[in-house]
């Protein structure tokens, strides 16, 4: 460090006076500018669409301003993302319009960026596109030596992609208050919008511990997590025609799911980045082994990826059956590639401590937020049903995914859980999770059925 530098930094620590500047005190032009554009951003909100939201919706928007310029504030590459994004959705919105006043979502299908861009349903067709070419070049990098410029790819193309799928989020909103005021909801209310959320919000959390860890190579571990939620959205789209708004069933028509349902997809979400660097572990553990049974994370995923549509009705399967042929092709190449490159896998992969590390914060995170989300139910339920809780299947298995994540956090905290039984354990939660989401809607009925493929 040479003495300009270090004058600098002990002007700033001390501040003049010995002691270090306060929070406030620290922020500078820029953070103050992110935050006035927020500010006027809700102004502006409030002022144009007061009349479509009720006392709920105001109070969450007035909070939504002090939250985000704190996260603006404290991961610095939101403040571009978040501006982008609503420059964007107000584009849309304004193509929206029409020259006598009000807006026509036939303009959809006549104007050039709405057409191919930027309205909800284009702008979620190149999220999809762009996750898949991400997690590609995530593995190109992973595989070859030219790894660091296709990593930088595969990173760049996930932000382009979380954007796309944040602009389709707000514009879908806005599109479904033009349907008809008794239509119009925050889009988090079914499969394929959950699904949208459960994308970007997983990768905007890799994102960020790839930011904050300096290394690229976890991301063709986390990507391949969203790259099958994204070819889940797809099949469901195909088979379902999922992409219609749709009316609220009666028991979403609250103001609890606008808070519920996202916090808990920070827990799936941060689940999943934990479940597949456990992964990723194991593979870095068995890179020199050549005993088949000491390669059981690979067999086991092949075993789920070939068998997951089995799972699925029968029905579902002959409308699908084209893209699950796909599917089974593609899941041979990521094992057959993950098989015989893994030597060079474990080579680019961060330390065991890194992994471990990464794995232990998601689990954190996401257990916190789960609690508040299953805290938030028991408030919705009470309201909606007459109960806290009612022992239904849905809520029977959030109990034992909460259960399994404490009983993790207790053992790395207490008695040092790490390495191998902590990375197992991580796989077996990512099941547990995945069943509680996705398997309780397939194969249990109950008061939360509305949530059926």
């Amino acid at each position: 460090m040479n003495t300009v530098t270090a004058n600098r930094t002990i002007e700033l620590k001390n501040n003049g006076s010995g002691q270090t500047p306060g929070y406030f005190a620290r922020r500078d032009v820029w953070d103050w500018l992110f935050a006035a554009v927020l500010i006027a951003g809700a102004a502006w909100a409030f002022v144009q669409y007061d009349h479509a939201m009720n006392g709920y919706e105001k109070a969450i928007l007035v909070g939504c301003v002090p939250s985000m310029i704190w996260l603006g504030w404290f991961w610095r590459p939101l403040r571009p993302l978040s501006v982008i994004v609503g420059a964007l959705a107000l584009l849309a919105i304004w193509l929206y319009q029409t020259p006598a006043g009000g807006a026509d979502l036939e303009r959809a299908e006549q104007v050039f960026l709405l057409k191919y861009f930027i309205s909800s349903q284009s702008a979620i067709l190149w999220m999809s596109v762009l996750f898949f070419m991400s997690t590609a070049f995530y593995w190109v990098g992973m595989l070859t030596r030219a790894g660091d410029a296709f990593e930088s790819l595969g990173s760049r193309m996930a932000w382009v992609a979380v954007t796309l799928a944040l602009v389709g989020t707000m514009v879908r909103w806005y599109e479904s208050h033009q349907i008809g005021p008794d239509i119009g909801h925050i889009p988090v209310s079914n499969l394929y919008e959950v699904f949208v959320l459960f994308c970007w919000m997983t990768t905007l959390f890799y994102l960020y511990y790839e930011d904050q860890y300096k290394t690229r190579a976890m991301g063709a571990f986390s990507m391949l997590v969203v790259s099958a939620a994204v070819g889940f959205l797809l099949w469901y789209t195909l088979v379902r025609e999922a992409h219609e708004i749709q009316p609220l069933v009666p028991a979403l028509q609250s103001w609890w799911m606008k808070v519920h349902v996202p916090a808990n997809f920070v827990g799936y979400g941060t689940f999943a980045i934990a479940a597949m660097l456990a992964f990723a572990y194991l593979i870095k553990q068995s890179a020199t082994e050549t005993r088949w049974y000491k390669l059981a994370p690979l067999w086991l995923l092949g075993i789920v990826l070939c068998l997951e549509p089995l799972v699925f009705r029968q029905s579902a399967l002959e409308k699908g059956g084209s893209y699950w042929f796909v599917y089974f092709g593609v899941s041979a190449l990521i094992i057959g590639g993950i098989l015989f490159g893994r030597r060079r896998i474990a080579e680019r992969l961060p330390s065991f401590e890194v992994l471990d590390d990464v794995m232990y914060k998601a689990i954190a995170v996401g257990f916190a937020f789960f609690t508040i989300a299953t805290v938030l139910g028991a408030l919705w339920a009470a309201e909606a049903w007459g109960g806290y809780w009612s022992w239904d299947p849905k809520e029977t298995w959030a109990l034992i995914v909460w259960l399994n994540y404490a009983a993790w956090l207790h053992m790395r905290l207490m008695k040092g859980l790490r390495g191998t039984v902590a990375a197992w354990w991580a796989l077996v939660g990512l099941a547990v999770t995945t069943f509680a989401f996705l398997g309780v809607n397939m194969f249990l009925s109950g008061l939360h059925s509305y949530g059926e493929l």
